[in-house]
């Protein structure tokens, strides 16, 4: 294998005091936070719904899904909070293709060597795979399948 094989293009993704870590495959797209969407889920882990490219798509908060608090004045006060657009992978793709994930600040790009990657210990939430040291800097691999399931349970007919 050579080198460049072994490197992943990743989007660190800032959230109430952790960082999220995905591959670039998994994000679709990158957009604007909506000033208001509509709140009518009631599904634990989804704060309510936007719209996007004529979808009406489920808004997760990773903190809500762990159960941690969010920290709404970074979005309010500054304006950094993103959506990040995720492709869904499981068996329930035809019937949720997309979901929006809320970010607490703007993404950023890495790429990511096996090597640069160490598993760390420590206490996890229901929303997360796995927490890894990047570089000095602790970063959770979220649980995309669990996410999945909390944003399907909250589409209409579900």
């Amino acid at each position: 294998m050579s080198d460049s094989a072994a490197i992943l293009p990743c989007v660190l993704i800032p959230v109430t005091d952790r960082l999220l870590l995905l591959p670039n495959v998994a994000i679709a797209e990158i957009v604007d936070r909506p000033d208001k969407a509509a709140d009518d889920s009631r599904q634990e882990g989804v704060n309510g719904f936007c719209d996007w490219r004529g979808l009406r798509l489920p808004m997760v908060s990773y903190e809500s899904a762990n159960q941690l608090p969010a920290d709404d004045r970074v979005i309010n006060e500054q304006g950094r909070g993103r959506l990040l657009i995720l492709n869904t992978i499981s068996d329930s793709h035809d019937q949720l293709p997309f979901l929006a994930l809320l970010t607490q600040g703007i993404p950023r790009q890495a790429k990511i060597a096996a090597t640069q990657l160490a598993p760390l210990e420590g206490e996890t939430g229901p929303a997360d795979a796995m927490l890894v040291d990047f570089e000095g800097e602790m970063a959770v691999i979220p649980d995309l399948d669990y996410l999945e399931k909390l944003a399907l349970a909250a589409m209409p007919g579900h």
